[in-house]
């Protein structure tokens, strides 16, 4: 019979997969959380904060993100200065529903995309909603920040209830990269105005 050994370092040992030498494991570098602050950042070699080529990947991860006015949820990269706007070109779409189910939909999102442009890039749809109960969920995976050979790859995925118009759930997906061969050296996340009301964004390397 095969076994298969989970923890929470990843999958160590997985007979049923066959041979496999391994699989990665997931190691937790650091969390932030918000109280009515303008940003968060992660910049490597800061308050134990590591973004270098210890790792290959890295992994953010947004815990009930509440914004203190409706607003977009946002992310900009740092490339060797000290202002964060590294150039990115990048895309996105976008799926929701009402809990009235009077509407839905699934399609491309403008107001994801970038082009060559170094402004802070969209997770989430504008207007994610400042209701005390709502907030938004999710995660970026950023790819080998700091290569100086090839540019960075950014994939995220963010989940919110919007109660605007009409109270529902919205599916934010958006990928791309930051076109620079210098390297990643600081992510920062806010909304396009107001503060991060709540909630907590932690840090991983995936090895």
């Amino acid at each position: 019979m095969s076994i298969v050994k989970l923890n929470n370092q990843g999958v160590k040992n997985a007979t049923a997969f066959g041979s496999i030498s391994s699989l990665g494991s997931m190691t937790f570098i650091k969390k932030l959380t918000a109280s009515a602050s303008a940003t968060l950042s992660f910049v490597d070699g800061t308050d134990g904060v590591v973004l270098d080529d210890t790792y290959k990947e890295y992994v953010f991860t947004f815990n009930n993100i509440h914004s203190s006015s409706e607003n977009s949820f946002q992310v900009n990269f740092r490339d060797g200065g000290s202002a964060y706007d590294a150039v990115k070109t990048s895309a996105g779409y976008r799926a929701y529903h009402f809990e009235s189910d009077s509407g839905s939909g699934l399609g491309y999102e403008a107001a994801l995309d970038l082009a060559q442009s170094t402004a802070f890039q969209g997770v989430g749809q504008p207007q994610s909603s400042a209701d005390n109960d709502s907030s938004g969920s999710g995660f970026l995976h950023l790819f080998n920040p700091s290569s100086t050979v090839f540019v960075k790859h950014y994939i995220s995925h963010y989940v919110h209830h919007y109660t605007n118009a009409a109270p529902g759930e919205i599916d934010n997906y958006m990928a791309g990269y930051c076109n620079t061969t210098t390297a990643i050296d600081g992510v920062q996340f806010k909304f396009d105005s107001g503060n991060i009301d709540a909630g907590d964004i932690c840090l991983y390397g995936i090895a």
